[in-house]
């Protein structure tokens, strides 16, 4: 199927308002050949250098050929498995993570998506304490299943009639905010590490401490959402060591499947397991734990907790952040400040049109950049954690002409109906 009929019969049978959206811009790119940090349209004629990763999914790159390998040779003895039985991968690939964690997060349960995981915490929170409130974050992503829609921001959720219930959403890093909202009836706090979708918003000192305290305090349970901004993404395996806390429950996504097979992970404290040993076949998930994807995923642990490649990812990030920092100085105006921990980065852009404006400026300069969708002013900026000198050279190089750029396309954005018909809207939810 050429790349014009594969269009054609994406419009009709996929979604017509994708491929409307991306032939109006420009962007009617079609994934073909992938290695590394490069993906490449299917007619060949154009290559896409991916500063995005798909929220983390590709942390190791597209097609890594160790993690391939991995896949083919689990092929030779394994399939899915089954949920009902014990399985030698699960408890491999459980053993490497728990051994990870701080504490007694010592047990996992699997399943495909993010939603996913952070549904099952949710309703473990709202069982394992008889209450029924959730605070969350305002401007947080957790997912777009049924509780972790709840916890998100409404406009993921108006459009199809669902209402969030006892959802309670404070600001990041406000204290007071959060203080106020731990009524006794709030089960779980939410809360995403570095909250992606927000624009990359760092903890501040303290912060995630403080929540610590006070969810202790009031017989509330910590669930950190490590979905991206975890295995390696910011220097350290896990984000939430940077603020040595020990929270109640983690959620992980995205990276742990290597970009080859979907899984997902809830790793509890051991004392939040009472519901299951009462009666284990309570929550199940078909494909969550697939054998296949565990043995993938117990390869992405080993190379991510691997301390050269945790070092490696913190002078990429010493090195990309020296190039931002010159970027900056060129255009003070437009590009006004850098949001980062080792290579999980956030650019701060003028103003809401400005974010549009570079994520179509950063194509044309064949760069995947995306906007953050509930700070369209931050424009994510989240290279493969594999990536070398000289690719970070070439994308910075890219990334100077497309500021340049991207300033000239703000103006015209805002002269056209303020922005809205490219603000509305290609960022997803990564």
């Amino acid at each position: 199927m050429d790349k014009q009929t594969t269009i054609a019969a994406f419009e009709t049978h996929v979604s017509a308002g994708k491929a409307e959206f991306f032939k109006k811009h420009g962007m009617d790119f079609i994934m073909g050949a992938r290695e590394g940090v490069w993906i490449h349209d299917i007619d060949g004629k154009k290559r896409l250098f991916n500063c995005h990763s798909n929220g983390g999914v590709f942390n190791l790159g597209h097609h890594n050929p160790e993690i391939v390998d991995t896949l083919r040779t689990a092929l030779d003895d394994l399939d899915i498995g089954n949920h009902h039985f014990m399985s030698q991968e699960r408890t491999g690939l459980a053993k490497q993570i728990t051994d990870s964690m701080p504490g007694d997060l010592d047990v996992c349960i699997f399943g495909v998506g993010g939603g996913e995981a952070v549904d099952l915490a949710l309703k473990l929170a709202i069982g394992h304490t008889k209450r029924s409130t959730i605070v969350s974050a305002n401007g947080g992503f957790h997912g777009h299943t049924g509780l972790a829609m709840a916890v998100g921001d409404a406009q993921y959720r108006d459009p199809f009639g669902v209402h969030a219930g006892n959802m309670v959403q404070v600001p990041f890093n406000d204290v007071p905010a959060m203080q106020a909202a731990l009524t006794p009836d709030v089960a779980a706090v939410i809360l995403e590490t570095i909250p992606s979708t927000l624009g990359m918003v760092m903890p501040e000192p303290g912060y995630l401490q403080k929540v610590r305290t006070l969810c202790d305090a009031n017989g509330t349970l910590l669930i950190i959402d490590e979905v991206q901004s975890g295995l390696g993404r910011t220097g350290k395996l896990w984000a939430f060591e940077h603020a040595g806390i020990t929270p109640d429950m983690v959620i992980i996504g995205k990276g742990i499947s290597g970009g080859i097979y979907p899984i997902s992970v809830t790793v509890i404290r051991e004392p939040l397991d009472n519901i299951f040993k009462k009666n284990p076949f309570i929550h199940i998930s078909t494909y969550g734990g697939a054998e296949l994807g565990c043995r993938v995923a117990q390869k992405v642990m080993a190379m991510s907790s691997d301390k050269a490649f945790l070092n490696r990812v913190n002078e990429a990030g010493e090195s990309v952040r020296t190039g931002l920092e010159e970027i900056k100085a060129k255009y003070p105006k437009f590009f006004t400040g850098i949001r980062q921990r080792g290579l999980m980065i956030g650019l701060e852009l003028r103003d809401n049109y400005a974010g549009p404006a570079l994520t179509k400026a950063a194509y044309d300069q064949d760069l995947l950049m995306i906007y953050a969708n509930n700070d369209m002013s931050i424009s994510q900026f989240l290279m493969p954690l594999i990536v070398t000198d000289g690719e970070i050279h070439w994308a910075l190089e890219r990334l100077d002409k497309a500021m340049n750029a991207a300033r000239k396309l703000r103006t015209a954005l805002m002269a056209k109906e303020k922005g809205g018909a490219f603000i509305n809207r290609f960022s997803g939810n990564d």
